[in-house]
C-alpha cells in the first residue's frame, strides 16, 4: 500500500501540532513509521487519504461498537444540529439519555455528563475525596484513567510503592497521594490499606483492563476489592470508559455481578462524539454541586449534539441486546483463528480476550498485569503491526492497547485478518 499523501500530511501537521497529532499514540512512536491519515469510514472499513481501504480493529478506540457512520447515530446528530449546536443551558435530551443510562446500568441513580473519560475520572476522584473527607487514592499500574495529574503515576519495577510522577508537570505532592498496586493482586491492596488506615478515599481501576492489552480480572479480584472497600469505608470506582456499554448493556458491573460505588463512562456512551460521564447512588451524587459542596462544571457538558449521538447509540444497544452475543462470538472466532496460526509457529505468544476486546502479546507467559504485559517482545509486535497494515488490517499501533471489535465486522473480514496473520507470521 502507498501512503504518500498521509506522509505529506503528517509532515505538515508536525509544523503546527506537537508531534503532528492530538493524542500521542496516533504518532506511531511505539511501532515506528508514520501514521495513516483517514479520509472517511463506513461500517468496519476505513478509507485513508491515499485511497487505501483498511479493515478496522480499533473502532475509534472503542466507541464505535456498531461500526463507523452508523446511520441512526448520524441521523440523530444531523437532525439535532439543525436546532443549534450548543446553548450553555439545560435541554430535554440530557434527561432522556440520563434516564436511559440509569436504567441500563446496575446501582446508579444519578449521572453527570462531561466531555471526556479523563474528565469523568478526574471528577469521580474529587467526588470520592469530598464524600469521604480523605485524600489518598489507590490505582493499579497499567490502568489508564486519563491524563489528570493524579493518574500519571507509575510503579517502580512493578512493586507496590508510593507513587512517583512519570510525566513532567506532575508534582511530587500530587504523586504522594496516589498509591500503587499491581493489577489482580489483592494482597498488595490489603497492605496499602493497612499502611494508610483511614487515609484512602477510593480505589479506582478498570474492572477489565484495556491499556496494557486486554487483561480480564482474576477470579475473586473484583469481589475482594468490593469487600476491602466495604470494611474500610473506601469508595470503589470502576473506570468503565472502555467497558461501559461494551461488555454488556450494564458494563462490567453486570458482567461480573460486582457493584462499584462510582462508575465512569466514555467512548460508547458518546456514540463517537466527545462524551464522558460519572454516576453513583443518590447519597454520593448529592455531594456534587449545585446540590453539594464538590464542584464540577463544563461549558459544553451535555451539549445537544453529543447527547443526540449518545442517546441514539444507547437506544440501539438497549433495543438490540443480541449484539453483545454477536460480538462475543465474532471475537471468539477471531481468537480461534489467530490461535490456529500462532500455535503452529515458533513465536512465543499469549492471547487475552473478554467479550469484544482481545489482545495479542508476544510472550509465552500469562499476561495478568502491567509487569507481565511489559515482557512482550515489542520488536516482534512492530513487525507484526506493519505487516498487518500492509495486508489491509488496521490494529492498535501499540503493544499495550486492546483491539476493539465492532459488529459491522463480518466473518469474511475476520477470515481476512487471520489470513493476513498467517502471511505476516511466516515472515517473522
Amino acid at each position: 500500500m502507498i501512503y504518500k499523501r498521509s506522509s505529506a500530511l503528517f509532515k505538515e501537521a508536525q509544523q503546527v501540532i506537537p508531534g503532528g497529532v492530538n493524542s500521542p499514540v496516533r504518532a506511531f512512536k511505539s511501532v515506528g513509521g508514520e501514521p495513516v491519515f483517514v479520509k472517511r469510514a463506513k461500517g468496519a472499513y476505513i478509507t485513508d487519504v491515499d485511497g487505501n481501504t483498511l479493515i478496522d480493529f480499533i473502532a475509534s478506540w472503542g466507541p464505535l461498537i456498531l461500526g463507523h457512520a452508523y446511520e441512526p447515530v448520524i441521523d440523530a446528530v444531523c437532525a439535532k444540529a439543525q436546532d443549534g449546536t450548543s446553548f450553555g443551558m439545560p435541554t430535554e435530551i440530557e434527561t432522556e439519555i440520563a434516564r436511559l443510562a440509569i436504567s441500563m446500568v446496575p446501582g446508579i441513580e444519578k449521572i453527570r455528563f462531561v466531555n471526556s473519560g479523563t474528565e469523568a475520572c478526574m471528577s469521580a476522584i474529587r467526588l470520592a475525596r469530598g464524600y469521604t473527607g480523605r485524600e489518598k487514592i489507590i490505582k493499579f499500574a497499567g490502568c489508564y484513567h486519563g491524563h489528570s495529574d493524579s493518574f500519571l503515576i507509575a510503579a517502580g519495577s512493578g512493586a507496590v510503592t508510593l507513587g512517583v510522577p512519570n510525566s513532567p508537570g506532575v508534582t511530587t505532592g500530587t504523586a504522594r497521594d496516589t498509591l500503587l498496586a499491581a493489577y489482580n493482586n489483592l494482597n498488595a491492596v490489603e497492605e496499602l490499606i493497612s499502611q494508610h488506615p483511614n487515609e484512602i478515599a477510593c480505589i479506582i481501576l478498570e474492572p477489565a483492563a484495556g491499556n496494557m492489552g486486554c487483561i480480564p480480572p482474576a477470579e475473586g479480584f473484583l469481589e475482594g476489592l468490593r469487600s476491602l472497600c466495604d470494611k474500610n469505608g473506601i469508595v470503589l470506582i470502576f473506570d468503565e470508559v472502555m467497558t461501559g456499554f461494551r461488555l454488556a448493556a450494564g458494563g462490567a458491573q453486570e458482567l461480573f455481578n460486582v457493584k462499584a460505588d462510582i462508575v465512569t463512562f466514555g467512548k460508547v456512551i458518546g456514540g463517537g462524539l466527545p462524551v464522558g460521564a460519572f454516576a453513583a447512588n443518590n447519597e454520593i451524587m448529592n455531594h456534587l454541586a449545585p446540590d453539594g459542596p464538590v464542584y464540577q462544571a463544563g461549558t459544553l457538558s451535555g451539549n445537544p449534539l453529543a447527547m443526540a449521538a449518545g442517546l441514539a447509540m444507547l437506544e440501539e444497544l438497549n433495543d438490540n441486546p443480541d449484539v453483545y452475543e454477536s460480538l462475543k462470538e465474532k471475537t471468539a472466532y477471531l481468537h480461534q483463528g489467530l490461535e490456529s496460526v500462532l500455535s503452529n509457529s515458533e513465536i512465543p505468544y499469549t492471547i487475552n480476550r473478554l467479550g469484544s476486546m482481545i489482545s495479542l502479546h508476544f510472550t509465552s507467559e500469562a499476561v495478568v498485569d502491567f509487569e507481565s504485559s511489559a515482557k512482550g517482545n515489542n520488536d516482534t509486535f512492530k513487525k507484526f503491526f506493519h505487516g498487518m497494515l500492509k495486508e489491509g488490517i488496521y490494529l492498535p499501533p501499540s503493544a499495550f492497547e486492546s483491539w476493539f471489535l465492532n459488529d459491522a465486522l463480518n466473518y469474511e473480514d475476520l477470515d481476512k485478518c487471520v489470513e493476513a496473520c498467517r502471511k505476516v507470521v511466516s515472515t517473522l
